[in-house]
């Protein structure tokens, strides 16, 4: 018997009051797969995951993570469950410290490994053991971003959601970022990955689903993606 997908949506639509900015999606993750959301500026790949993560509760269709109807699970039950969102923008608490953000990042947890997971989290992210006393709002943005990634890694994701993690930052700091993303698919952790740099995205995910105008235009494998050069209209909208 197969099983169950660890996301699956059906027929999903997310409306802003009476504007539907996502339409009719539907889509499944298998635990350990990486799926990148792609499509050009306004599709609507934000908006899918703020879907997701129940922060958009303006939602209609079938939203199932870990076999439990998510229909009406809060925000920070999904959050419990190990569905874990790092928006974009980072949104990390800027007069708080480092170490402050990161821990923060365990609320939701009830065992009593946080001490040991949260040394795991700084050896993954060095920069910010060397920071860790730091006012978060002091950090780069690239920094920043590391954090977020952090902190989101300290509420133990069953599948970690990352919206635009490459946005706005230099070359170099953009490959320190995804040589974390890569080590985190190593270790089997299931992300849903949205991501402006679709050729970037690609090269780090399983497959892809393609959004336009918020409604799913074409899913398949990345590698299917990037040999089709019809794809690519779909993809930077023109």
């Amino acid at each position: 018997m197969q099983a169950e997908p660890l996301l699956s949506l059906k027929g999903v639509s997310a409306y802003y009051d009476k504007l539907c900015a996502v339409r009719d999606i539907s889509l499944s993750i298998s635990a350990g797969e990486t799926l990148c959301v792609i499509g050009p500026n306004g599709a609507g790949k934000t908006t899918l995951l703020k879907a997701i993560s129940g922060v958009l509760r303006n939602v209609t269709g079938s939203i199932r993570f870990d076999g439990t109807d998510m229909a009406h699970v809060s925000p920070q039950k999904r959050v419990a469950q190990g569905l874990i969102h790092v928006p974009e923008g980072r949104q990390i608490f800027g007069s708080m410290t480092v170490e402050e953000n990161i821990r923060i990042g365990g609320f939701a947890r009830t065992d009593e490994k946080t001490d040991a997971e949260f040394s795991e989290t700084l050896a993954m992210f060095p920069r910010l053991g060397e920071r860790r006393k730091q006012l978060a709002g002091t950090l780069s943005g690239g920094e920043q971003q590391m954090l977020a990634m952090a902190r989101a890694l300290m509420g133990k994701p069953k599948l970690l959601m990352l919206d635009e993690p490459s946005m706005g930052l230099a070359p170099i700091v953009v490959n320190e970022i995804y040589r974390q993303i890569g080590m985190l698919r190593k270790r089997g952790v299931t992300i849903l990955l949205v991501e402006q740099n679709a050729k970037l995205g690609l090269q780090y995910s399983d497959r892809a689903l393609i959004l336009g105008a918020g409604t799913a235009r074409y899913e398949g494998s990345c590698e299917e993606i990037l040999r089709d050069r019809s794809l690519t209209s779909l993809v930077f909208g023109h």
